[in-house]
């Protein structure tokens, strides 16, 4: 069955909802992060260089199918690679409904110690196998750089023929896009991400062991995890 679209009116309100949330938390800061919403005929972000902790339902961009504004202030430059993930993601077991982008703290820190690495972070705990799952590493762009969109896109159509379907990926030295079904799934899946970089930039390499085959295999059938 395809994943419904979000009423509008509703996506407004928690996109405006979720982003004071991750601000007043500290998920995000200053202007930096965005987050969208796919509809049934466009899409919804967050305005250039819109603060988090202060969206207004009436103010957020509104886009056509196409990714042309209809109304709104103007719409954050990210929403070329935001368009790429959600059509990548549609043929996949986990369509985008909701992205948000931010520059997470300890997730930036873990990918300045991942600079070459595929994967940001090895299956350290058992939430991050079953909420997040694989987190490619994506090669530094410029911010809104489109060989970055083609990465992304690349990325998750790779995981999904591996039957590894992803839901976030880390552009390196900028920080996540993460998606999901609403802005507060979406939200709970960058909470568990940021928690688990912070775990791993506390504990030296040596001794955070990820999860063996057999464990993960366990998460597999008891909970449906995708690694």
């Amino acid at each position: 069955m395809a994943t419904p679209f979000l009423d509008e009116d509703l996506a407004r309100a928690e996109i405006c909802r979720v982003g004071r949330s991750l601000f007043e938390r500290g998920y995000a800061h200053a202007t930096a992060g965005n987050i969208s919403v796919r509809l049934a005929d466009g899409y919804l972000i967050t305005p250039t260089d819109a603060c988090l902790g202060t969206l207004e339902p009436a103010r957020l961009a509104r886009l056509d199918a196409e990714g042309r504004q209809t109304g709104g202030d103007r719409g954050s430059k990210t929403i070329v690679l935001h368009r790429r993930i959600y059509v990548a993601s549609e043929a996949t077991a986990q369509p985008a409904r909701c992205i948000i982008h931010t520059h997470g703290t300890h997730l930036v820190a873990r990918s300045l110690q991942a600079e070459g690495e595929a994967e940001l972070l090895p299956p350290i705990t058992p939430y991050f196998v079953m909420k997040v799952g694989h987190v490619p590493h994506i090669d530094y762009q410029r911010p809104g750089a489109p060989e970055a969109a083609d990465a992304v896109a690349e990325a998750i159509t790779r995981y999904a023929a591996a039957g590894r379907p992803i839901r976030a990926v880390m552009l390196a030295r900028l920080g996540p896009n993460v998606w999901h079904d609403s802005p507060a799934a979406a939200m709970a899946v960058l909470e568990e991400l940021e928690e688990t970089a912070r775990l791993a930039l506390l504990v030296p390499e040596a001794l955070a062991r990820p999860l063996d085959e057999a464990r993960i295999q366990t998460l597999r059938d008891s909970f449906g995890a995708s690694w």
